[in-house]
C-alpha cells in the first residue's frame, strides 16, 4: 500500500498501529528446525525450537516505515515455534519488541503468542517419528553413562529418582493416539508509539473473540480494519477512546509540555529489581556500560529496558539497544560498545554457564532473582541516599515495598488471569471447580519442573495469597481494572517526574557553558568532528565537590554530547522534543528562583510537581476527547470470515490491504499542522543564513520597543532612571550582600583562623557552589543594561575590550612601569622580586589556559583567580574607572552606572578580602603553573655561596616536583610544573662536596605565579657535616606569608636569628613569644602540649574536606613536634659537652643502647611483657631511622620519631620508658620535666586523646624510612 488509498501524504503517520501481523508455522514447509537458535538436539522435540513464519501481515507497505519481514519474525518469535501438548500449560503470553531504524527512530510491536491445536496430519507423524529417535538415543545414552544430560531440565533433577524420570517422560512425550499436539502462534500489532496497554487490550480482545463459544459480534477483519485505517494517533495532551471486539479501549497521549509518552508499567521494573539495584543500574545506564538483562520472560526484558531508557528523560540511550535479542543474533554480546540488551535464559540454566565476552564494564541484571551484578568501580549517583529516599516515599504511598516484590509482578500473571477467568466463566471445563483449575495452571505456569515439588508443597500459602484478591476484583467488574491502570499511570509519571527534576536541579544552567561557534548549519556540521560543543572544565568549577566524580564521567558520554548538540541545532532547526520540554523546565526553575532567589546548593530538592503531573494524566482519563470511529461490517465476500473456536481465521487480504478513501476527517488537520512545520522550518533556515543580521534586527527591535514604552527616559538623569530601575538595581544590591556575607560567614564561621596556621579553610562543596553562585550574580549585574549583547558573557567581553583598549595605550606609551619594578628586585638584596598587580596579567593567564573553551568558563575563571589573588574588588574597580567604555556599553540605567549602588558593590565585594580562598588553585588541578623559588642564606655569617650541589623538591596538597638541582652559584630558580595544591613542604640538602661544603640556610620562599601565593619555608640551621647536628638535608614546613607583609618580609629575612635552636619552630614560637634568650618555664610548655594536641583533635572532628593541613599541626610552629622538643629540652643537662653540642636524639640513642643490653625488672609478668614490647618497637623505630638512606640530623631524626611515634599510636607507652630510664639521671637536671613523676603521667594522658584518630603522614616526612 503505496498511499494509494491513503488520505493524502500527511496523514499516514498520524495512524495509531501501521500493521497487524500474523506469525506461526507454515503447514507447507512444515517442521524445520531453527539452527540459530542455539544446538538443541539434545532435547526432547517438543522442547526444541523451529522456524517460524509470517504467515500474513496487512497493509502489504507503507512508504514511511517499510516492513521488515524477518526482524518482525524473529522479534514476534524470537524462540522460534514452539509445540505443547494437553499435558503442557498453554496460557497466552504478551510481550512486545523495538525496532530501532538506522536514522534512531522506532517502532513498536506488541504480541500475544497463543497455542493453537495442530490439524495437519503431517506435522503430528513427523512429531511422532522425533519421538521415537530421540527416545531411542535418550536411552542408550542412560545405560551408557550415569550423567545423563537428557535434557536441560533433566539435568536439575535427582539422578537417582526413578520416578522423576518416568516423570519426565510422561512430560516430555508425545503419542499420536493419546496426546493433542499443540504450536505457538502469534498476533502482533505495529505501532509508531509505545501505547502498550492500548494495544494489550485490544490483542486480548482478539483472541477472546478466537477461543470464546460465541462468534465475536462482527468478522474480525472489521476489528484490524478499525484499528489500522480508522483509529488516529490521540494528538498531544489528549485522550482518545476506540472499540476492540467487546470493550472500548481509551489511551492518552501526554501534552507538548509534560513528559513523552511511557506505557509500560514502572510499578514492574521496580517490583522486578528493587529501588536499590535500580537506581545502580540506572547509573550504569547513564556512564554508558554494557548492559545485560536476562529473563525468562521477554516482557519483563522490555519492560525493564523500556523502564530503565524512559527515566533518563532529558538524555536518549545512543548506542545498542535490544532488549530482546533472538537466539540468531547472540554474536551481538561480543559489541565492544556501550550496549542495552536483553537475553532469556533457558529453563534451569544459571548465571555461571552463560560465557559473555567481556565482563570487565559490564552491568549485568538477573531479572527473574532480583540479583545485579555491577562494575567494579564507578562513581554513585549524586545525592544518592536522598534520591532514594524521594523515590521510596512515592512507591510507599502506592503500597509497593522498595526492595521489590518478585512474585507479585509477573505481566503474564495478570494476562492469565485474565484468560483463567474467562475459561472458568465459560463453562468449557466444567469437570474442574474454578479454585482447583487455577492452583493446576499456577503449577504448570512454574515452567522449571525441578521446582515443581517444592512449590507444591507451598502451595497452600500461595494460592490463597494470588486467589482471593482475584476473586474479590472479579465483583467490582470493570472498576477496579481501570483504577488499577489509573494508579499505574500515576506511579509512573510521578516516578519519572521524580527522576526527571534530578536532572533539571543538576543541570539547570547548563546552557551557560555550551560552546556556539559555528555560524550556521552546515559549517557546524562539516567541523563537528574538530568542535568542542561544551565547556566541561567551567561546568564542572561550578559543582559541588560531591557530585565531581559522577559528573566527570557523565558529561563525557554520547548521550551527553548528543543532547548538547541538539541544543545548538536548535538555533537553526526545530527543537528536539525532549529539549524543548527539558529547557521549559529550566525556564519554570529560574523564574521561580528570580522571585525567591535561592542560593546555588548541593541540597537536595525535592520534586514539586507531582501532584499536577498525576492530576493531567486523570483528568485525561476521566474526559475523554476524541472518539474513533465504530467497528464496521466491510464490503467481504459471503461465507469468507468463518468462525471456528480456537482456530484464528485466515483474515481476507482485500478487504485489510487498503484503508478507507473518505476518512479525511483527521487526514486533513494533519496536513494543515506538517505544512506549518514545513513553512516554520523554510523560515528558521531562511533566518538561519544570517545569524548576524538577525541579532542585530532583534536589537533593533527590542530597543525600537523600550524607545516607544519609554519615551523619556533618554533624557532623564541618571538619579532619576535609577529609580526607574530601582528594583533592579536594588535586588542586585541586597543579593550581593547577602552572598558575600554568606560566603564570610561561610568562612570565619569554621573557626575564625584555622588551628595555628594562617587560614581558615572549606573547601569543596560549599565553597564550590557560593563562588558558582557569586559567579552567577556578577554576569546577571553585568548583563544589566547592556547596549548590545556580545557573546555569552557580559562580563568577559567587557574584560576584552578593556583589554584591547588598555594594549593600544600600553604600545603607544612603552609601558614604563615594568622597569620599575624590576629595578625594586636589586637593590635589597636576595629576595622575591615583587609580583605585578596586573587586570591584564590575569586575563592573559586564563587566556593561556586550553581547558577552558568558553567565554562564560573564562569570566568565572577570571573570577576565581582575583578572588584568590583577594584583588576581585580592586580589579572590577579598575575595570569601571574606565568611565568611556562603561558609557559605551551600558545603558544609563544599567546597575554598573548608578554610582553610588557601584560603590556598596564594590565595598561588599572588598569584604571577601578577609578570608582566603583556594577557588582557583583547587579547581583547575591539570593546569602547569609557573613557580619561582629563592633560598635566602643568612648573610652575617657570610657563607652565602656553598661549593657543594644544592637540590630543592617543593610538595604541595596535589604532588611533589621531585628532586631538583638548584644551578651552581644561583639563590633564586623559577621552574613549572603541574599545579601543586598548596605548598607543604619543602626539601633541601646538598652532596656535601667542595671546600665549602657547610651552608647556613635562613628561610626558603616559594611563589605561585600565577595565583601570587608566597610560602615560605624557615629554617635557621646549617646544612653540613660536623656543623649543627650535622644534617646534610632538612625537611621545611610552610606557611603562607600574607600578601600584606611583603615588605616586613624582606626585612625579616635578612636579619638572623637571635637564637640558634633545634628547629625552626622552636627558635620562631621563643623569640616571638617570650622575646630574647628567655626559655619558657614549665607551665608554658605543658600549656604548648595540650594546644599542640588539641588542634590535632580539632583537625579531626572537622568534616573531612574542611581540614587544613595536619603536617602544620605535628611539625609546624606551636605544632605537636616543637612542643615535645620543649619538654624535653626542660632541664636538659647543659647543651655543650667539651664543646660539642648535645641533641635530644643522643639521649634517645643513650636510651636504646640501655634498652638492648638490660633486663628491666617489672612488678608483675603482665607489666613486664608490656613494658618489653614497647622497648623493643622503640629501639626497632629508632635504629630503623638511624639507618634510613637519608642524610638527616639529629633534630630531623626526632621529627620522624614523634611523627611516626604519633601515627602508630605510640607515644604514649614510649614516654614513661624514657623517663624511667638510668640515663635520665645523668643527662637531666632533678627539676625537669621528664623526672616528675605528675607531668609524666599528665603528658601520657594527653598523648593518649590521639589514640582514636586515623593519622596518615605525608610522604615527605617519612621518605625512605622503613619501620
Amino acid at each position: 500500500m503505496s498511499g494509494s488509498g491513503a488520505p493524502g501524504p500527511g496523514a499516514a503517520p498520524c495512524r495509531f498501529a501501521h500493521y497487524f501481523v500474523l506469525c506461526g508455522i507454515d503447514a507447507e514447509s512444515g517442521l524445520e528446525p531453527d539452527e540459530l537458535a542455539g544446538e538443541n538436539f539434545d532435547q526432547s522435540p517438543l522442547r526444541r525450537t523451529f522456524k517460524s513464519k509470517v504467515l500474513a501481515h496487512y497493509p502489504q507497505n507503507i512508504e514511511w516505515n517499510p516492513f521488515d519481514q524477518d526482524a518482525v519474525n524473529m522479534l514476534c518469535m524470537p524462540k522460534g515455534l514452539s509445540f505443547r501438548t494437553q499435558a503442557d500449560n498453554r496460557d497466552p503470553q504478551l510481550h512486545s519488541f523495538i525496532i530501532t531504524r538506522e536514522d534512531g527512530s522506532r517502532t513498536y510491536g506488541f504480541v500475544l503468542t497463543f497455542y493453537e491445536e495442530v490439524t495437519s496430519k503431517q506435522i503430528c507423524t513427523a512429531m511422532q517419528t522425533l519421538y521415537q529417535m530421540h527416545n531411542a538415543e535418550q536411552y542408550s545414552s542412560v545405560c551408557a553413562s550415569s550423567s545423563c544430560s537428557m535434557d536441560s531440565l533433566a539435568s536439575s533433577i535427582d539422578e537417582g529418582d526413578a520416578t522423576s524420570l518416568a516423570k519426565l517422560q510422561r512430560y516430555n512425550s508425545y503419542d499420536i493416539s493419546r496426546d493433542t499436539l499443540y504450536v505457538s502462534k502469534c498476533i502482533c500489532l505495529i505501532t509508531p508509539l509505545p501505547f502498550m496497554q492500548a494495544c494489550k487490550k485490544f490483542l486480548i480482545q482478539l483472541y477472546k473473540a478466537v477461543t470464546s463459544q460465541q462468534p465475536p459480534p462482527l468478522p474480525l477483519e472489521s476489528y484490524i480494519h478499525n484499528i489500522l485505517y480508522e483509529v488516529p494517533l490521540p494528538p498531544p495532551g489528549r485522550s482518545l477512546k476506540f472499540y476492540g471486539v467487546y470493550e472500548p479501549i481509551i489511551c492518552q497521549r501526554p501534552g507538548p509540555n509534560e513528559l513523552p509518552l511511557s506505557d509500560y508499567p514502572l510499578r514492574e521494573v521496580f517490583e522486578l529489581l528493587g529501588l536499590e539495584n535500580l537506581v545502580q543500574v540506572f547509573t550504569c545506564v547513564l556512564l554508558e556500560m554494557q548492559i545485560l538483562l536476562y529473563s525468562q520472560d521477554y516482557q519483563r526484558l522490555m519492560t525493564v529496558a523500556e523502564g530503565i531508557t524512559t527515566l533518563l528523560f532529558p538524555f536518549q540511550w545512543q548506542h545498542v539497544y535490544v532488549p530482546i535479542l533472538p537466539a540468531s543474533l547472540l554474536h551481538f554480546l561480543d559489541a565492544p560498545v556501550p550496549y542495552l540488551m536483553g537475553l532469556q535464559s533457558k529453563e534451569g540454566t544459571d548465571r555461571s554457564k552463560l560465557e559473555l565476552p567481556q565482563e570487565a564494564n559490564l552491568c549485568f541484571v538477573d531479572i527473574d532473582n532480583h540479583f545485579i551484578e555491577l562494575p567494579e568501580e564507578f562513581p554513585q549517583f549524586p545525592n544518592k541516599l536522598e534520591f532514594i529516599q524521594e523515590i521510596s516515599e512515592v512507591l510507599l504511598q502506592f503500597g509497593i515495598p522498595p526492595e521489590g516484590n518478585l512474585h507479585c509482578s509477573d505481566s503474564a500473571t495478570k494476562l492469565k488471569n485474565l484468560v483463567l477467568s474467562d475459561l472458568v466463566n465459560d463453562k468449557k471445563n466444567g469437570n474442574i471447580p474454578s479454585n482447583a483449575l487455577n492452583m493446576y495452571e499456577l503449577l504448570k505456569g512454574n515452567e522449571t519442573i525441578a521446582r515443581l515439588q517444592a512449590l507444591a508443597k507451598r502451595t497452600g500459602v500461595t494460592m490463597e495469597k494470588i486467589t482471593t484478591p482475584l476473586t474479590e476484583k472479579e465483583k467490582d467488574g470493570k472498576l477496579s481494572c481501570e483504577e488499577l491502570e489509573l494508579r499505574d499511570y500515576k506511579l509512573n509519571v510521578q516516578l519519572r517526574e521524580v527522576f526527571a527534576n534530578r536532572f533539571t536541579q543538576m543541570f539547570a544552567d547548563y546552557e551557560a557553558f555550551v560552546i556556539q561557534a559555528a555560524p550556521d548549519m552546515e559549517s557546524w556540521l562539516t567541523n563537528r568532528e574538530q568542535m568542542q560543543n561544551f565547556d566541561k572544565a567551567s561546568f564542572l568549577s561550578d559543582q559541588p565537590e560531591p557530585y565531581l566524580p559522577f559528573l566527570s564521567h557523565f558529561i563525557e558520554t554520547q548521550m551527553f554530547a548528543t543532547f548538547i548538540d541538539n541544543k545548538i541545532i536548535s538555533q537553526w532547526e526545530e527543537k528536539d522534543p525532549f529539549l524543548r520540554v527539558f529547557d521549559s523546565r529550566i525556564e519554570k526553575i529560574k523564574l521561580y528562583n528570580v522571585r525567591a532567589p535561592a542560593l546555588r546548593t548541593s541540597n537536595y530538592q525535592k520534586c514539586s510537581t507531582l501532584k499536577e503531573a498525576a492530576q493531567s494524566i486523570e483528568q485525561r482519563l476521566m474526559k475523554i476527547d476524541h472518539t474513533a470511529i465504530h467497528p464496521h461490517l466491510l464490503d467481504m465476500k459471503i461465507g469468507q470470515g468463518k468462525y471456528e473456536q480456537g482456530f484464528f481465521p485466515k483474515l481476507q487480504s482485500d478487504v485489510l490491504a487498503t484503508g478507507p478513501t473518505n476518512n479525511n476527517r483527521w487526514a486533513s488537520r494533519s496536513t494543515t499542522t506538517q505544512r506549518r512545520k514545513d513553512r516554520l522550518r523554510q523560515h528558521s533556515e531562511h533566518i538561519g543564513l544570517d545569524n548576524d543580521l538577525r541579532e542585530k534586527y532583534m536589537q533593533e527591535a527590542r530597543s525600537l520597543g523600550k524607545n516607544l514604552r519609554q519615551p523619556k527616559l533618554s533624557d532623564l538623569s541618571p538619579a532619576v532612571i535609577a529609580q526607574t530601575n530601582w528594583k533592579f538595581v536594588e535586588g542586585l544590591l541586597k543579593e550581593c550582600r547577602m552572598k558575600t556575607k554568606r560566603m564570610l560567614v561561610e568562612k570565619m564561621g569554621h573557626e575564625a583562623v584555622e588551628l595555628g596556621h594562617g587560614e581558615a579553610n572549606i573547601t569543596g562543596l560549599e565553597e564550590n557552589t557560593l563562588i558558582a553562585s557569586l559567579c552567577d550574580l556578577l554576569e546577571r549585574i553585568w548583563s544589566h543594561g547592556l547596549q548590545v549583547k556580545q557573546g555569552k558573557s557580559a562580563l568577559w567581553s567587557h574584560l576584552l575590550q578593556y583589554q584591547e583598549r588598555e594594549e593600544k595605550q600600553e604600545h603607544s606609551a612603552e609601558s614604563p612601569v615594568a622597569v620599575g619594578t624590576e629595578r625594586r628586585k636589586s637593590d635589597t638584596g636576595i629576595t622575591l622580586p615583587t609580583l605585578r598587580v596586573s587586570l591584564i596579567q590575569d586575563m592573559r593567564h586564563v587566556q593561556n589556559m586550553s581547558e577552558i573553551k568558553t567565554d562564560v568558563g573564562r569570566a568565572r575563571a577570571w573570577i576565581r583567580l582575583s578572588l584568590e589573588k583577594k584583588l576581585l574588588s580592586q580589579h572590577l574597580k579598575q575595570l569601571l574607572s574606565n568611565q568611556a567604555l562603561a558609557k559605551k556599553l551600558y545603558k544609563r540605567y544599567a546597575f554598573l552606572r548608578c554610582e553610588e549602588e557601584r560603590e556598596q558593590f564594590l565595598y561588599h565585594l572588598l569584604s571577601l578580602n578577609a578570608v582566603d580562598y583556594f577557588c582557583f588553585t583547587s579547581v583547575f588541578t591539570t593546569i602547569m603553573i609557573p613557580y619561582r623559588s629563592v633560598i635566602i642564606p643568612i648573610k652575617k655569617l657570610s657563607n652565602a655561596i656553598t661549593t657543594s650541589n644544592p637540590w630543592i623538591c617543593v610538595s604541595g596538597e596535589l604532588g611533589d616536583t621531585g628532586v631538583m638541582q638548584i644551578p651552581k652559584n644561583h639563590l633564586e630558580m623559577t621552574f613549572e610544573c603541574q599545579n601543586l595544591g598548596k605548598l607543604t613542604t619543602v626539601q633541601i640538602g646538598h652532596d656535601n662536596s667542595g671546600l665549602l661544603a657547610k651552608w647556613l640556610v635562613d628561610c626558603v620562599m616559594v611563589r605561585n605565579e600565577i595565583t601570587g601565593h608566597t610560602y615560605k619555608f624557615p629554617c635557621g640551621r646549617w646544612l653540613g657535616k660536623g656543623v649543627d647536628d650535622g644534617s646534610l638535608e632538612r625537611i621545611l614546613i610552610g606557611e603562607l606569608v600574607s600578601s600584606t607583609s611583603d615588605e616586613e618580609l624582606g626585612k625579616q629575612c635578612r636579619t638572623p636569628p637571635q637564637q640558634k635552636s633545634p628547629t625552626v619552630a622552636r627558635r620562631l614560637s621563643i623569640t616571638s613569644l617570650t622575646g630574647r634568650n628567655t626559655k619558657p618555664n614549665a607551665g608554658q610548655i605543658q600549656e604548648g602540649i595540650g594546644e599542640a594536641v588539641n588542634n590535632i583533635v580539632k583537625h579531626f572532628h572537622k568534616p573531612e574536606k574542611e581540614r587544613g593541613s595536619l603536617t602544620i599541626l605535628l611539625c609546624g610552629e606551636n605544632g605537636l613536634v616543637a612542643a615535645l622538643e620543649q619538654v624535653f629540652h626542660h632541664g636538659f643537662k647543659s647543651a655543650r659537652i667539651f664543646h660539642k653540642n648535645v641533641f635530644i636524639w643522643d639521649f634517645i640513642e643513650k636510651a636504646v643502647a640501655y634498652f638492648e643490653t638490660s633486663d628491666q625488672i617489672g612488678d608483675n609478668e603482665e607489666a613486664l611483657l608490656l613494658q618489653r614490647s614497647s622497648c623493643k618497637t622503640f629501639c626497632h623505630y629508632v635504629n630503623a631511622i638511624n639507618t634510613a638512606p637519608r642524610n638527616i640530623g639529629k633534630d630531623g631524626k626526632f621529627q620522624i620519631l614523634v611523627c611516626l611515634g604519633t601515627r602508630d599510636h605510640l607515644l604514649s607507652q614510649w614516654i614513661p620508658l624514657l623517663a624511667e630510664c638510668p640515663p635520665i639521671t645523668r643527662m637531666y637536671e632533678e627539676n625537669a620535666l621528664l623526672r616528675d613523676r605528675m607531668t609524666v603521667n599528665s603528658l601520657i594522658r594527653v598523648l593518649q586523646t590521639l589514640q582514636d584518630f586515623n593519622i596518615i603522614l605525608e610522604g615527605s616526612l617519612i621518605k625512605g624510612v622503613d619501620v
